[in-house]
């Protein structure tokens, strides 16, 4: 008997749903309350805060929701937050959602996993969940945190997982603060505990639009030292910039604002009930609690996913874009404006790109291509990073470089969050 790996079997059912817009792949953002305090969280509110409480969406609305997205063709479901288990009512949400045959992947920072948590998990067991992981000792983890004694509890909750082998993966989001444990987490998680590892450099700010968390962003260098430090990621963007050489997007589907999968194949829901295009986007938002669910996708994401672009910028004809972060969602943190390019990420990209050895197609008037304001800056730090003189982060055996060392120059997330639910979400689920 033929068989198809569960990879193979997700992409092309995407794939052929895509086409009928069917809603497979959502977030739902249960509550944005949390026990620690990181100062890199775009969401994270105290545990305390009794508006935000008061203002979540009821178990009762839960269940009715995860009716309707099922019945819409919902397959795979992300519960994410603030911190999921904040909910003392999560695992009666998460149960029911289980008995309606969803595939779960779980978000939370570990703290509040308890042996009759854990045994829950076991008795319904989620697709996937992931703990973020805020530094290797206990020093830097609780610095970031800002939380005494959280070390120890995100170790007890990885343990009890552990313990009664759940689908576990370890991540962290690479910040000023923790950047030097980067490896040391990884070898850790790897090496000694048998877990997936993945991090990732890009933060953006709150979704109140503070720029709170930016204070502990990496530079643009210091984003692609960690790519070029570690061979298996260094290999994977090479392979992407080979596949993906060139436009990412049509002439025909160049005037739109969207290309992601937001409202075609994956939707997000706050914990008020607010729907939008994914986590970090709330400019547009259909209230759940006032419509039904095939309503708001039908009709309201419809109409929001065929806005147009009102003016030409230096993304729409850049043959770069899939290595690049830019999306609206990050326009609308960083500047109000979904189609104003973050300078940032254009950095990381154009730094990326070219300290692999990759050419940059002319996509009109950027700073950081030839003839632009920024292009010497930007060569100083291709040659800086290809020198190995930025970022000089000790790296495991494993994943040291083998080509000549390569570091860096100048250049959302909390744990709940991972990505966005639009652009990534998918690829939780390919393996």
């Amino acid at each position: 008997m033929q068989t198809q790996s569960y990879a193979d079997f997700s992409a092309v059912f995407q794939q052929r749903t895509q086409a009928f817009r069917v809603p497979v792949h959502g977030t739902i953002e249960v509550t944005r309350r949390c026990p620690l305090t990181c100062a890199h969280c775009y969401n994270n509110l105290p545990m305390g805060d009794h508006e935000a409480r008061q203002s979540e969406l009821t178990y009762e609305e839960h269940c009715r929701i995860l009716d309707e997205i099922t019945e819409s063709g919902c397959l795979w479901l992300l519960f994410t937050g603030g911190e999921i288990l904040a909910r003392r009512d999560f695992l009666d949400i998460y149960t029911y959602a289980k008995q309606k045959g969803l595939l779960i992947t779980l978000f939370t920072n570990g703290t509040l996993i308890t042996p009759r948590v854990a045994d829950a998990l076991v008795q319904w067991r989620p697709f996937s969940i992931e703990i973020t992981l805020y530094g290797r000792t206990r020093e830097t983890y609780e610095r970031l945190t800002g939380i005494p004694g959280s070390y120890d509890q995100c170790m007890r909750g990885i343990r009890l997982l552990m313990e009664r082998n759940l689908p576990l993966k370890l991540k962290t989001v690479a910040v000023t603060m923790n950047v030097h444990e980067i490896w040391a987490m990884q070898q850790f998680a790897e090496e000694e505990l048998g877990l997936e590892f993945k991090f990732d450099g890009l933060i953006n700010p709150r979704i109140d639009c503070s720029a709170s968390p930016l204070a502990v962003r990496l530079t643009p260098e210091e984003v692609v030292a960690l790519d070029l430090q570690d061979t298996k990621r260094t290999a994977e963007w090479q392979e992407l910039m080979v596949r993906c050489n060139g436009l990412v997007h049509s002439p025909q589907t160049s005037d739109q604002v969207y290309h992601c999968g937001g409202g075609i194949s994956s939707f997000a829901i706050d914990p008020q009930g607010k729907m939008s295009i994914c986590v970090l986007s709330h400019v547009d938002t259909y209230d759940l609690r006032q419509g039904s669910f095939r309503e708001g996708w039908e009709g309201f994401l419809g109409r929001v996913r065929k806005k147009k672009l009102t003016r030409i910028t230096k993304c729409i004809a850049c043959g770069i874009k899939a290595v690049c972060g830019m999306c609206p969602a990050n326009g609308e943190l960083e500047h109000e404006d979904p189609e104003k390019p973050v300078d940032f990420l254009c950095q990381v990209a154009h730094l990326r790109v070219q300290t692999m050895g990759f050419p940059v197609p002319s996509h009109g008037e950027c700073e950081y291509c030839e003839g632009g304001t920024g292009y010497e800056a930007l060569q100083r730090s291709v040659l800086a990073l290809q020198s190995g003189s930025v970022g000089a982060w000790t790296t495991s055996g494993s994943n040291a470089m083998a080509l000549p060392p390569v570091s860096a120059g100048p250049m959302a997330s909390g744990c709940a969050s991972g990505g966005c639910s639009a652009c990534s979400l998918a690829a939780v689920h390919q393996r």
